[in-house]
């Protein structure tokens, strides 16, 4: 415990106090010893860095109960592969600066819930790389990360319906490797009239002339 703590540069006391308080994993003991590894020294420096940008250490041990409940990253990419997504590697501070602070452990659940992230130690995946530039993008014009994740799911489950549409449509007709090399139609297709219908939302209303 005191070369972790002169590691992390805190006081064994505060290291103590973080394992009392769960924000620390307790470590692995043969016999008397008790043997700290580059996890514990990496959850170490991501708690001052949370708590430089203003997080409570309440709130702090409520974000790292969510990610320890997450799913590891093999199961994270496991879904859905072959993917054309780019999953993106973060930090807790990465995450936390992306949406400005609205990383709370609700929205951190739902996301996870989402399998939009993992975990990989004390690294964070983002399943996809355009998700979570759109993502943080709507918060930066005001949209609350909660709302965005709660829209995130219903567009996953018109997606999904989608997905099965196009996939037994081409199975009837085909096989699975139809289906993959048929994708882009399908795409392009989701593209346009998701294009088309939000024009006939700004549209404006047709006028009676009398």
């Amino acid at each position: 415990m005191e070369e972790l703590a002169r590691a992390a540069g805190i006081t064994v006391r505060t290291v103590r106090f973080y394992r009392e308080r769960g924000l620390i994993k307790p470590p692995r003991r043969e016999g008397r010893i008790a043997w700290y590894d580059d996890t514990h020294l990496a959850r170490l420096h991501t708690i001052a860095q949370l708590l430089e940008r203003g997080h409570t250490l309440n709130g702090i041990a409520e974000l790292s109960e969510a990610f320890d409940r997450g799913r590891d990253v093999a199961e994270l990419l496991g879904i859905g592969s072959p993917t054309e997504e780019i999953p993106v590697r973060l930090t807790a501070t990465e995450l936390a600066d992306h949406f400005a602070g609205d990383v709370t452990p609700e929205n951190l659940q739902a996301a996870l819930d989402l399998g939009y992230l993992g975990t990989d130690g004390e690294e964070i995946v983002h399943i996809s790389r355009r998700l979570l530039d759109v993502s943080a993008a709507l918060v930066r014009e005001g949209i609350p990360l909660a709302e965005v994740l709660a829209a995130a799911r219903t567009v996953r489950d018109h997606a999904d319906a989608l997905a099965t549409l196009f996939h037994e449509l081409i199975l009837a007709h085909g096989d699975e490797k139809d289906v993959q090399r048929l994708r882009p139609l399908a795409k392009s297709v989701v593209e346009a009239e998701l294009s088309m219908a939000l024009d006939r939302r700004l549209s404006p209303p047709a006028r009676d002339i009398t």
